[in-house]
């Protein structure tokens, strides 16, 4: 199944759709488009995306409709070969600490190439740590004594290992023998160098400030950390229900809890912003309720539901949030075993 995800520019979740799971994801805009008017009205929105969702018809309608929808969408890096010319003339300006764009403006778009020093070194730590695995991997399989479709298969498994380096070698096997010769292709290297923690966005906004650009485009995590809280911290998957209204039920249940912790941390973010969602619901754990049966000598039964008394480290917390726990409920009498011992 596909689950789409509809949240505020605060991460909060509006609405949820589930489609079928062979749905392409650049075939669901078109339909949200219309859906979301039709729900909530139309409004000044701005319409984050990936580069896998929006087509160019698409973007194109968006752009021609009355009024204009606005959007800002990443864009493949391949696209940043045909503008590199015509980027390399401009200036960067600084968005944010560490992060510096470069807008140039084609036609009725807006285009905006961002520089992360932070992404910068994790890109490209993790592609040394992929070429130095890689290129360890090719030495060792040159003076393996193997057959030529096992020499094809152990290359074939390097390469799904790391992709990314594989693409920075060039690989030459012999058509008839176990044998090939590999080298390190140092310009496909320095143009990833140059493309290492850069991200190219287009938009039709008219806003010139790249600050609330950059702002903007960082919207798109929050919608990825709820996918990743709904599939890890949340558990949606695995789901073997049978029936289609058990997987709804499944799925909205899910939401539900997204939508309780998505609160949590909106109010972390508030009374105890050094805590996470996640560490403050481990603390809770701790917490349990539990009933507590007493019988009587008349053969009644006496239930006292109680919670366990938080520890003074959950109490902070629960201080910090201003949170108190329910008063302790007064006790419960059951009559069924009376009732049976008397009709004995």
């Amino acid at each position: 199944m596909v689950i789409a995800l509809i949240v505020t520019p605060q991460g909060f979740p509006l609405a949820y759709e589930v489609l079928a799971g062979n749905t392409q994801d650049s075939t669901t805009l078109k339909g949200f488009l219309g859906k979301i008017e039709k729900q909530y009205g139309k409004a000044e929105r701005i319409w984050l995306m990936d580069q896998g969702i929006p087509t160019e018809a698409v973007l194109e309608q968006m752009r021609h409709s009355d009024p204009p929808v606005k959007y800002l969408v990443g864009t493949p890096k391949g696209r940043l070969s045909r503008l590199e010319k015509q980027l390399l003339e401009k200036p960067w300006q600084q968005a944010r600490s560490g992060v510096e764009v470069k807008l140039l403006a084609e036609q009725d778009e807006l285009y905006v190439l961002a520089q992360s020093a932070d992404r910068v070194h994790k890109e490209r730590a993790m592609r040394r740590r992929q070429l130095k695995w890689l290129w360890a991997r090719l030495k060792k399989l040159r003076v393996m004594k193997l057959k030529r479709e096992e020499l094809l298969m152990k290359l074939g498994a390097a390469k799904q290992k790391a992709p990314s380096a594989w693409r920075l070698v060039d690989i030459e096997v012999d058509k008839q023998q176990a044998a090939f010769s590999y080298q390190l292709n140092k310009d496909k290297l320095r143009r990833q160098r140059r493309r290492e923690g850069r991200y190219l966005l287009r938009t039709n906004l008219t806003e010139s400030d790249p600050a609330k650009l950059w702002g903007l485009y960082l919207q798109l995590v929050h919608v990825e950390e709820a996918f990743k809280n709904l599939k890890g911290d949340l558990a949606i998957r695995p789901i073997f229900h049978q029936s289609e209204q058990r997987i709804e039920a499944h799925i909205l249940v899910a939401f539900l809890a997204y939508c309780v912790q998505i609160t949590l941390t909106e109010r972390l973010r508030c009374l105890a912003p050094g805590l996470s969602a996640r560490s403050v619901l481990e603390k809770f754990a701790a917490m349990q309720m539990i009933d507590v049966h007493l019988p009587t000598t008349d053969g009644r039964e006496i239930i006292l539901t109680r919670t366990t008394q938080p520890e003074p480290e959950l109490k902070l917390l629960l201080d910090k949030l201003k949170l108190e726990l329910p008063a302790q409920p007064p006790p419960k009498i059951t009559t069924a075993q009376a009732t049976k011992a008397t009709a004995l």
